[in-house]
């Protein structure tokens, strides 16, 4: 264990006190979730809410916030990748996540300000600024690529990115813009800017024309 000084002892103490007063874990109960197979690479920057349900195996990088109001209930399962400015914030209601998804790169956020539910399933990708919001619930392989706010949108449940076959890979949201009552099915994906309309949704092998000849 690395010595340290009265002032660094201090400067912990310090840090701690307005972690506990937020409602977080201190700096060295953050370092102890690496008991549980977790990877903290920075427990100085990471952020977890004391009543945070939390599994094994997750990988948290610098800067990640994951925020549960008392009363609120965030779920984490095991093997999720949260990368650096991955943000959830609940001050009500219940966000789940399951097993082995990717929050990031690029930033990811997921918040409800309001009784409501947000359900990420397992084997998701959400990154480069993809945002959840209440009603969203993504199927197991699911993604949301790009600075995308989505609400009340249901993703069905498919393979992972890494699915040969994009027609039998989780639903797809990717561009810009604002997603909003829409049901994506297996294999289909809407790409939007701005706006995301259901007239335009696709099979994903469109996107993917050599994937779609070699079947």
């Amino acid at each position: 264990m690395v010595a340290t000084s009265p002032t660094q002892e201090s400067l912990f103490s310090a840090q701690d006190g307005q972690r506990l007063a937020g409602g977080f874990l201190t700096i060295a109960q953050t370092l102890a979730l690496a008991e549980l197979g977790n990877l903290v690479l920075d427990a100085s920057s990471l952020l977890i809410s004391a009543g945070v349900r939390l599994g094994v195996a997750n990988r948290f990088y610098p800067g990640v916030v994951i925020e549960a109001a008392p009363g609120a209930v965030v779920t984490i399962g095991r093997g999720n990748t949260f990368w650096p400015g991955a943000v959830i914030t609940v001050r009500a209601g219940t966000v789940t996540i399951g097993n082995d998804n990717q929050f990031g790169p690029g930033g990811f956020t997921a918040s409800l300000d309001e009784a409501g539910a947000i359900s990420i399933g397992s084997r998701c990708r959400c990154r480069d600024g993809a945002s959840l919001f209440r009603g969203s619930v993504l199927g197991d392989g699911a993604q949301v690529l790009g600075p995308i706010q989505v609400q009340d949108c249901f993703l069905a449940a498919g393979g992972s990115f890494a699915e040969p076959a994009p027609d039998a890979r989780g639903g797809v949201l990717k561009g810009v813009g604002r997603a909003r009552h829409l049901t994506i099915g297996r294999g289909q994906v809407i790409e939007g800017s701005g706006r995301f309309d259901p007239a335009d949704v696709k099979p994903q092998s469109f996107h993917h024309p050599s994937a779609r000849a070699g079947s």
